[in-house]
């Protein structure tokens, strides 16, 4: 625990801000050497268990607080501590420098505290605003002084009068939308900014010309294509009798911090992925080991076999080839997953995936059980990263429970009065409650007060990063909600996550209740061309294409495709491969066959999960994708539509 501890103090006093935490005490229990470099403190001073009074009391007596009782002002200020408030100001030192604290209460008491010396920003900002000044009174507060300030701050800027029309922009503003800064003056805000962002902006905008200060981000494609991210600030300009004249616009370009984000969410992910990985090999061997003692026992049987003996074999060779489909295409979407895509999800669901993924990636001394109250409780959260944030606490758990024990999942409902919500940081309400709970080991008080910070961890150097915990606490803030830990050495861990409760109407397709329509009617004969390179899976497709009812040419090339389906009118559809190494990809061929025969209906299959970027293709495609293996009623599901439904016009 030492080491762990020192590693962590080289970590904060890299840090180029000071930093201090202090406990339910009052105590000090972490800080780093730029806090003593800042303030000057005693070195005497800087040892876990130091009282915050002793801290005052030297500042207290170098004139820190000005002049005056000692003994008063150090106990205002004690008093004020104990609230455990967050609060920020900033204070002048008798030296001149100026320093900004900031601090934080944190979960289970005590209180989490930043310095920076912003001396040299103040004088920047005096010397700015002096200089803007001496503008004001040169330019006489002309357009011209507004322009030239504006078009040099690094932010985008606005004014929206109401309609909402624009009155003003700055540079970056009209060039953010391809606009010049003349052209946007006078014009309605739909026009400026498109109709579609605008439905998305304007609930923002209405809010603020109701009076309301307005803070929101947004998404907007730049013309290469790419995803650019805005942060902006509405602030409504009001009189003293409480109309809104209009509304100033603040934009700050956010894209980089959401790719860093979205980095930082990947590498979690793929950390995740790493660990699963093991507990996923062992349920293919398992399958493999189900298909191949099944294969080998009919191989070897010399007299004609009874329907009932062929059913008890195929069965289980069946189950298990759709069983590793679906595992590899979990562990495919869960690494692949976006990292921000907030969505109304049903958390059952949520949690029954997490589980599946799981089960065999824990030893078989954990019992992993789930239990879930009822299956439309939901919330708005990014499905994906919920997914992460409890497969990171249940390797937590695992790794707590060397021995064995029981991880327990649950999801319940519940709503939180002002005095749990306050103590949480949290609005009173109504909140779905998610209890992972483990046997394990348990943590000390300490630990406990720690376990949220970044790069805390009780693992040893190199196994750990430190950043789980942390980034499990960030998504659940960052998604409204609030977590709970409580723990004891020797008894184990509870954890509790508090998500604002979303209500999933019945048969909306959020629930795990799914229903299936009735069976596609079988073909009549009609003639289909199969389009696969390998022979063995040709041979199975035109097997079942046949059992569906369909005739079947077969093509084993893109060039022999290609002929067919331009020399054989009574074909009526086509079903091609994506991939097909060295010829041109499936989606290429079939929109070539498309463009000179619009009557045939084309379908597409694929074994990569990534198939659009193996193809070439990062826009969407316009036929359905098949995804291998598929069964046999999904083949017919998705001949029936096609063939069902009018062909899209050439394009």
């Amino acid at each position: 625990m030492k080491t762990q501890l020192d590693l962590m103090q080289a970590a904060l006093d890299h840090i180029n801000q000071g930093f201090s935490v202090f406990d339910t005490d009052m105590r000090l229990v972490a800080w780093n050497r730029g806090l003593w470099e800042m303030l000057d403190f005693p070195q005497e001073l800087a040892r876990r268990g130091t009282h915050l009074e002793e801290f005052l009391r030297v500042n207290a007596e170098r004139g820190e607080y000005g002049p005056g009782d000692i003994e008063g002002k150090i106990q205002r200020r004690l008093k004020r501590a104990e609230l455990f408030e967050p609060h920020y100001f900033e204070r002048i030192r008798p030296n001149g420098q100026i320093i900004a604290v900031s601090g934080t209460p944190l979960p289970l008491g005590g209180f989490v505290t930043t310095y920076w010396d912003v001396t040299e920003d103040r004088r920047r900002q005096e010397k700015l605003e002096r200089t803007v000044e001496e503008r004001t009174r040169a330019l006489r507060q002309s357009e011209d002084w507004l322009r030239l300030v504006t078009d040099n701050i690094p932010a985008l800027i606005a004014y929206l009068a109401p309609g909402p029309v624009f009155r003003f922009a700055n540079r970056r503003y009209a060039d953010w939308f391809g606009q010049s800064v003349a052209s946007i003056a006078g014009r309605p805000a739909p026009e400026v900014v498109g109709k579609e962002l605008f439905k998305i902006l304007e609930p923002h905008i209405n809010r603020a010309f109701e009076g309301n200060a307005v803070s929101y981000e947004y998404e907007r494609e730049r013309p290469d294509g790419s995803s650019a991210y805005m942060r902006s600030t509405l602030i409504p300009d009001m009189t003293q009798d409480g109309r809104t004249l209009g509304i100033f616009v603040l934009s700050l370009d956010a894209t980089d911090q959401k790719q860093a984000e979205a980095a930082l969410v990947q590498s979690q992910r793929m950390d995740a992925v790493g660990k699963l990985t093991g507990g996923l090999a062992h349920d293919f061997n398992n399958l493999l080991a189900i298909l191949m003692g099944n294969l080998l026992s009919l191989g070897r049987m010399d007299t004609p076999i009874a329907k009932e003996t062929l059913d008890a074999k195929l069965s289980p060779m069946l189950e298990a080839t759709k069983r590793g489909s679906d595992l590899i295409q979990r562990l495919l979407l869960f690494s692949r997953g976006k990292a921000i895509d907030p969505q109304t999800v049903s958390l059952a669901r949520v949690i029954a995936s997490a589980g599946r993924l799981l089960e065999g990636s824990l030893p078989s001394a954990i019992i992993l059980e789930t239990e879930i109250e009822n299956l439309d409780i939901a919330a708005r959260i990014d499905p994906t990263q919920m997914e992460t944030a409890l497969i990171n606490l249940a390797f937590n758990a695992r790794d707590a429970m060397p021995e064995g024990g029981t991880l327990r999942i649950a999801l319940t409902e519940t709503r939180l009065a002002k005095r749990e919500a306050d103590e949480l940081g949290v609005s009173p309400g109504a909140y779905a409650q998610i209890v992972v709970e483990d046997t394990g080991s348990g943590m000390d008080a300490q630990t406990q007060l720690q376990v949220f910070e970044p790069f805390f961890t009780t693992k040893t150097f190199g196994t750990g990063s430190g950043l789980g915990l942390s980034m499990v606490y960030g998504f659940i803030r960052q998604s409204g909600g609030a977590i709970q830990i409580s723990s004891a050495l020797g008894i184990g861990t509870y954890l509790t996550l508090y998500l604002p409760l979303k209500r999933l109407e019945a048969g909306d397709g959020g629930t795990l209740a799914e229903t299936r329509g009735a069976r596609p009617p079988r073909g009549q004969g009609e003639l289909l061309l199969l389009v696969e390179d390998d022979p063995d899976v040709a041979n199975t497709v035109t097997e079942q294409l046949q059992n569906l009812g369909y005739s079947v040419l077969r093509a084993e090339s893109a060039e022999d495709a290609r002929s067919l389906a331009l020399d054989v009118p009574e074909l009526r559809a086509v079903l091609t491969d994506i991939i097909m190494p060295g010829q041109i990809n499936g989606l290429a061929l079939a929109r070539e066959i498309h463009q000179k025969r619009d009557d045939l209906a084309i379908a597409l299959m694929s074994g990569y999960a990534d198939w659009s970027s193996l193809a070439g293709q990062d826009t969407g495609c316009e036929f359905p994708v098949l995804a291998k293996p598929f069964a046999e009623d999904q083949l017919a599901d998705t001949l029936h539509t096609i063939l069902a439904t009018p062909p899209v016009a050439a394009s």
